[in-house]
């Protein structure tokens, strides 16, 4: 069995999947903050139960809705829901695009994903350790 076969890196390489296709969701939100009747997306929280069986077969993938809306090439593949966000602050134009929250969900994201990073590069180094290899 190979360490990339073992469950929990597995699991913490969907979740870091999950981060990365996240944070080209807030981005895609970011660059829309102007554009009149855009409503902001976001993921289903991440759930490492679902996660162990769910990925293997979905896919969905993103699209502009509307002309003016920029969108974000990404993977295409991701096994990932968006869904949109309930927005509190709506402007004239429709906006429902807050840049602060957009800024603080971006930084959220970047801390769990070093996080998930970190934990995976550590339970490797453990393993390594514990076979007896160095480096």
């Amino acid at each position: 069995m190979s360490l990339l076969n073992m469950p929990v890196f597995s699991a913490l390489a969907d979740k870091m999947r999950w981060h990365q296709t996240r944070q080209g969701l807030l981005a895609e939100n970011v660059a829309n903050a102007e554009t009149p009747g855009y409503r902001g997306r976001d993921l289903k929280q991440f759930d490492f139960a679902e996660a162990q069986g769910a990925f293997s077969s979905a896919s969905v993938t993103t699209s502009a809705t509307q002309p003016m809306h920029f969108s974000v090439g990404g993977e295409g593949n991701s096994a990932f829901s968006a869904q949109r966000m309930a927005n509190f602050e709506v402007t004239p134009e429709g906006n429902g695009v807050s840049l602060e929250d957009e800024m603080m969900k971006v930084t959220t994201n970047m801390m769990d994903y070093q996080a998930a990073t970190s934990l995976y590069q550590k339970s490797v180094k453990i393993l390594r350790t514990a076979m007896g290899k160095s480096g």
